[in-house]
């Protein structure tokens, strides 16, 4: 099991970064209990379901700080393995932040001012942050470069996994998907549709498979639209961006759709990407068909 435990100082990015590690397809879970962390950590590791976990652990807690670091004393114990990310600011940045969200500080009451709060918060947080694996200054990181910088972190290096890329085959005729980035019209190669034997055929089907990835239009096409998206894909990560979805459709969404998505899947793969795909309309026209018989 892959483990991230992140603390910090209050106002120094803590629910934002835990956005991030879901992003990054971690299971995550905010403000648990410092002493809640070894028995969570075993039953997660029990479980075997859940491969890759992120936990926030700070003031918030009702605990002393120090049972953070009884909560690892006890994890290096069981031998499981885990990195500690620590998250810090400045005092001026900190103050900044709680005035523009016009929060109150955790530790912060009628007779404790936000300035001393946070001066009471990081002597609280030295011992643990001695501990720490990584530590990430964010007072003058734009967003993006937060997230980047965690992302590197977490990934061991600015990889392309950080952005997941979701292709949706579908049916012009039933409408364009709404929640797509990128969009492209297929209806210009050849159709199975109107050849008899391929009619009731989908694009899972390896007579039509052959037919549509044979035609000359299909591999130029494919060839473009990878390298299209191998340049976007970076810059994309750049701006932060951490999803793409394309759309990809034909008439019926039964046939050509569906074989260029898998096809295009396969390179986006190879290329060490995460890829997901979505088959909309590949049975509509079968259902549409056999409610008509009725």
């Amino acid at each position: 099991m892959e483990l991230f435990i992140i603390t910090g100082m209050s106002g120094a990015g803590k629910s934002y970064a835990l956005k991030t590690m879901e992003d990054l397809g971690f299971y995550c879970i905010d403000n648990i209990p410092p002493s809640f962390i070894p028995q969570f950590v075993k039953m997660v590791s029990d479980n075997k379901k859940i491969e890759k976990v992120a936990l926030v652990a700070d003031i918030r807690g009702a605990e002393p700080l120090e049972n953070i670091l009884s909560a690892l004393d006890d994890l290096d114990e069981q031998g499981y393995t885990y990195k500690l990310i620590y998250l810090v600011a400045s005092d001026t940045m900190l103050l900044k932040r709680y005035r523009e969200t016009r929060r109150h500080h955790p530790m912060e009451n009628e007779s404790i001012n936000t300035s001393q709060a946070i001066e009471r918060e990081r002597e609280q947080f030295h011992a643990v942050s001695k501990r720490a694996d990584h530590i990430i200054d964010t007072s003058q990181l734009l967003t993006k470069e937060f997230k980047q910088e965690l992302a590197e972190i977490v990934l061991g290096g600015p990889l392309k996994e950080s952005l997941i890329i979701t292709l949706v085959s579908y049916g012009v005729k039933y409408g364009n998907p709404v929640d797509c980035d990128l969009i492209f019209d297929l209806r210009f190669t050849p159709n199975p549709y109107y050849i008899d034997e391929m009619k009731e055929m989908t694009g899972k089907d390896k007579q039509v498979i052959d037919y549509v990835l044979g035609q000359k239009a299909t591999q130029d096409f494919l060839k473009m639209l990878t390298d299209m998206i191998e340049y976007l894909i970076p810059l994309y990560i750049k701006e932060g961006k951490t999803s793409l979805v394309i759309g990809l459709g034909c008439t019926g969404g039964r046939h050509r759709s569906v074989v260029i998505a898998d096809e295009f899947e396969k390179r986006l793969e190879k290329n060490r990407h995460r890829v997901t795909v979505q088959h909309r309309d590949i049975e509509k026209d079968a259902i549409v068909k056999e409610y008509g018989k009725r």
